[in-house]
């Protein structure tokens, strides 16, 4: 599978976490939706994450654990690189990343072939995919955290189009799905263009043209690559009903 990615338009210090995810992803040869999630047997149609069946569940003492494993293949800097993904998250939410004793349904995060993840909690051993070195940023493992906590693309929200344009011509025919919007519940909250979860302005690009322009300021920056953003943070916190 072939993706225009940022790289050619991009400088890599300017480079958001998408970014970075379609450049790495170019590489893929099996089919992603919105460039970086896949798709589950059980959840194969779901475009959003808003039920219980696909959240991780709330423990009595009020926080919602997430255990993981973290392949040994992983050298010290990427474990550290990981690991504060998920404290970036965790310090400011009620959901706190565990390692893994006996716990039936877990995160494997391993190297593979790009930067991916399911959405939400599919059950069993759930694969994330944070290749070494391509995804080994903190915001890329923050990104792909968010995914698998249920939290899709910021630009495919329902509300996009009050904030955001797309320009379909400088967007090949056959990635035009991944700036598909969705009836999606926004947890009153406001569109962010600051999300980790946000597209780049050159994400699927064709020839080198824009395919996301903001509205009405054309030169808002979109999405970054530091970690989640305080509404992020506040979506998490909604989401899983943290007081």
């Amino acid at each position: 599978m072939y993706y225009s990615s940022a790289e050619h338009y991009v400088k890599p210090e300017d480079m958001n976490a998408m970014d970075r995810i379609l450049r790495v992803n170019q590489r893929i040869d099996f089919p992603l939706r919105e460039g970086d999630i896949l798709k589950s047997g059980s959840h194969g149609a779901q475009v959003t994450c808003l039920a219980d069946s696909c959240r991780w569940p709330r423990a009595v003492d009020g926080f919602v654990y997430v255990p993981y494993i973290i392949s040994r293949q992983y050298e010290d800097m990427d474990r550290i690189t990981i690991e504060t993904g998920m404290l970036d998250i965790s310090s400011a939410t009620c959901v706190k990343f565990v390692p893994r004793t006996h716990e039936p349904n877990f995160l494997n995060i391993e190297s593979r072939t790009g930067c991916w993840s399911y959405l939400g909690m599919t059950g069993g051993s759930q694969t994330l995919s944070l290749q070494s070195p391509g995804c080994m940023w903190s915001g890329v493992a923050a990104h792909q955290l968010m995914h698998a906590l249920g939290f899709v693309h910021e630009q495919s929200r329902s509300d996009r189009d009050y904030h955001i344009s797309i320009l379909w011509e400088n967007i090949p025919e056959d990635q035009r799905d991944n700036f598909r919007k969705y009836e999606t519940n926004n947890l009153n909250t406001a569109y962010d263009y600051s999300s980790v979860m946000h597209y780049g302005r050159y994400a699927f690009s064709e020839d080198g043209g824009p395919t996301i322009i903001p509205k009405p300021d054309p030169y808002i920056p979109m999405g970054q690559r530091d970690g989640p953003s305080l509404t992020d943070i506040h979506k998490i916190n909604i989401l899983y009903n943290c007081d």
